[in-house]
């Protein structure tokens, strides 16, 4: 088996999809410790670097960009990478394209998911979507490493303490929101508001301390929920939005909860990653690929028969949303 001492990886994606693509570096990093490696992805989601130790260097990549600054943006990738000596290029996404770009890069040793520009690439693995993506991203370094998939797993890393007389493992922690990217494209993962209000006076209402958490992503939602006065004068209600100073930060408030409460987004794959106990609240994505199968994650779904659909039937939501109708109680009458 070849050594390789500078590999580049591709993902583009949001925070959760680097973060799911976690095991796929941790397994190049065991077999070839002494390898620097370098992942490319979008501007919005370089905070992973602040999640792991694994990536040694970023490319941001504005894949997303309008028109042709989309296309000068990979040509600029892809002549970058011209003189940064890569020996092994693997990348994510099943679109022919990704062959293609992996081919101008000159990089010798060419790893992606068949498509039928294929041929271009030196190892070929077959894509399997019907599984946890983690897995499913871990398919692609296994052509070169001896290394057994592991979940995606954060490590606290810093100085962080618990304030606002927060005790270890006595409180909740609820994430109530979703990226506006998502929200911009109409796909909607979240219940309304009053799903938010009623959960979160269930909980003040059993006497359980909550801690809520945000960024600016969520302020719509949040300032909704800020507005209702039984729950911010309830001394048990800690307001923590917009207070974490980056996501590890967040990650060390939910790794302390009792338990977290989150839709599918970003902040749930943190929690898996600390494997805290965790209520993963889903619409119409499929809980199938996006979480692992464990004892202290707790899915709550609206199990209409046409869930889940986004994605494999559909690129956003439908007129009704029926699936987002998810009854507060699912979640209340298991907290104690």
């Amino acid at each position: 088996m070849k050594n390789y001492k500078n590999i580049l990886f591709i993902n583009y994606g949001g925070i959760g999809d680097e973060i799911l693509f976690l095991p796929t570096l941790k397994s190049a990093k065991d077999q070839f410790p002494n390898s620097k490696i370098t992942l490319a992805l979008e501007p919005r989601s370089k905070s992973i670097k602040n999640l792991t130790n694994l990536i040694d260097d970023v490319i941001c990549v504005d894949i997303k960009a309008q028109g042709i600054k989309k296309y000068f943006n990979i040509l600029k990738f892809i002549i970058s990478c011209w003189f940064k000596n890569f020996d092994c290029v693997i990348s994510s996404g099943k679109n022919p394209l990704v062959a293609i770009i992996l081919f101008l890069t000159g990089i010798k040793e060419r790893i992606g998911y068949d498509s039928k520009t294929g041929f271009l690439l030196t190892k070929k693995v077959q894509l399997n979507e019907n599984q946890y993506a983690a897995k499913m991203y871990h398919a692609l370094v296994e052509p070169i490493v001896n290394v057994e998939y592991e979940d995606p797993n954060i490590k606290i890393i810093g100085e962080f303490e618990l304030g606002e007389n927060l005790k270890k493992g006595e409180y909740f922690a609820l994430h109530p929101g979703v990226s506006k990217m998502s929200i911009s494209k109409n796909i909607f993962k979240c219940p309304k508001k009053e799903f938010w209000l009623d959960l979160i006076k269930g909980i003040l209402n059993k006497n359980k301390q909550l801690v809520l958490l945000g960024t600016n992503d969520d302020k719509d939602l949040i300032e909704e929920i800020l507005k209702d006065k039984e729950i911010v004068e309830n001394p048990n209600f800690i307001n923590y939005f917009k207070k974490t100073k980056n996501i590890m930060e967040m990650a060390f408030i939910m790794k302390n909860a009792k338990s977290v409460i989150c839709v599918d987004s970003a902040p749930l794959h943190v929690a898996v990653c600390v494997n805290v106990p965790t209520f993963a609240i889903f619409g119409p994505t499929n809980d199938l690929k996006l979480i692992p199968k464990r004892e202290n994650i707790t899915l709550i779904k609206n199990d209409v028969n046409c869930r889940p659909c986004l994605w494999h039937k559909r690129a956003f939501n439908c007129e009704t949303s029926e699936c987002l109708d998810i009854n507060p109680s699912l979640i209340l009458d298991k907290i104690n």
